[in-house]
Parts: C-alpha cells; structure tokens; sequence
C-alpha cells in the first residue's frame, strides 16, 4: 500500500517564558525549528491578559521559520483558541479549521484541521483540563466531533499522569502514545503530552526533543511522531 508520511510534534511552550524565568520567543522559535516537523501544534501559545496576544509574534514567525500559522484565532492579536496553535510547514495545504468548545470546570478549547495530505488528514490541538472527570469528557467530544473522519492524530498537552487509566473514552477507535518523558523539563518524570492515532494512522517513529536548548525554553519537552496515512486510491 502506498502511504504518504508527515511528521507532528506538539509543545507546551509556555509561553515563551523559560525556566529561568525570562519570556524569550526567539528561543521557542529556535526550539521549534529544530523539530524539522511538518505540522506543529502548540500549548500556551498566547498569553492570558487582556486580547490574549500571542507568544510568538507573527512577524518573527514568518522570518525566522519556514512554517505559516493556521488561522485559527478569532482576533489578528492572538494566533490560538484557548492557547492552542498551530503552524504548518510552507505548501502544506490546510482545508478547514474548526475551534471547539470543551466541557469541563475550567475553559478549556481545542482546534481541528483538516489537511490535504495522503488520503486526507484531520489534525486536533488541544489541551486538556487539570481534573480526570473533565478530561474524560473532553476526549469524548473530541472523539464525537471527529467520528466521521477517516484519519485522525489528537495531539497536545494531555495533562493525564496515567499510562493506564484516564484515556478511556479514545478506546476502540485510538490508539495513545506518550513518546516519552516530557515533563518537568528539568528532571522528566512523565509523559503528559501525547498523540492519539485513529485507526489507519501508523506510528513510524516518535521522540522527545532532550536538547539543551528544549530543556530550559519551557517546563514540557517538545514531543514529535512520524506517521503515515493512506496515499490516494484512484
């Protein structure tokens, strides 16, 4: 079978603010290059305050990187929905963007694109709440408003401290991989962020960004997965 192959990665970036406490985005953008990914989906891309403008500004994006934001925010301030990004490689061609809503104590949101890649793609973005309840129902959302596509990868910021339990409402349909430790950066000791693959999605490989760099630009280690899908059928 002929499959067309992409790589993902996600990070919580705090903002750009790094663990010596200095709010430095050349760095994240430093970090973020160096995860020769296709797609990137970010966590805390935009700060709280106010309009909520982003981390990252859109200027420096476009200079020193090859990626575009996908327009997934509401304002020219922000580049997120509830904080999560994402930024797809020059020439990769997104189709749709849907900003969703998800349940739960706190405001919590994620983003679904779809790609024109392989046999099509459909990437979400998210961040899920701090409370197993309200992650539960926000990955059952996520796999209710999903149902219909043929090919999916969630990823993010999964906040679940689990490798067994937590992810429930994905089975059957999902199969969850933590690539590794990705927090805290300084002394890793769990996977929180992660990638959902629907069935059809084949994980090739996947890892955890240990650089120097990556271990003091934020508190989460960036994560990537290279995943193939299903190249047109005529």
């Amino acid at each position: 079978m002929q499959e067309t192959q992409i790589r993902i990665a996600s990070y919580n970036m705090r903002k750009a603010r790094g663990l010596d406490q200095k709010r430095r985005p050349e760095r994240t953008l430093q970090v973020l290059n160096g995860l020769d990914a296709d797609v990137i989906v970010l966590q805390e891309a935009d700060k709280r305050l106010g309009v909520r403008p982003s981390a990252l500004p859109r200027g420096m994006i476009a200079a020193e990187t090859d990626f575009e934001v996908v327009r997934v925010s509401r304002n020219d301030v922000s580049i997120g929905w509830h904080g999560n990004a994402i930024l797809a490689r020059k020439g990769l061609d997104v189709m749709s963007v849907e900003r969703l809503d998800l349940p739960g104590f706190e405001p919590r949101g994620a983003v679904r694109v779809q790609l024109d890649l392989g046999d099509g793609l459909t990437v979400v973005a998210t961040h899920l709440g701090l409370l197993r309840r309200d992650r539960q129902a926000q990955l059952a959302e996520l796999n209710r408003v999903t149902a219909a596509d043929k090919h999916c990868v969630i990823a993010g910021d999964f906040n679940e401290w689990s490798d067994t339990k937590g992810l429930e409402p994905l089975a059957g349909r999902f199969e969850t991989h933590s690539p590794g430790r990705s927090f805290h950066a300084r002394r890793p000791i769990v996977g929180l962020d992660r990638f959902a693959l629907s069935h059809g999605v084949t994980l090739r490989d996947a890892g955890v960004d240990q650089s120097p760099l990556a271990r003091v630009a934020s508190d989460h280690l960036p994560i990537w997965s290279d995943i193939a899908v299903p190249a047109v059928t005529c």
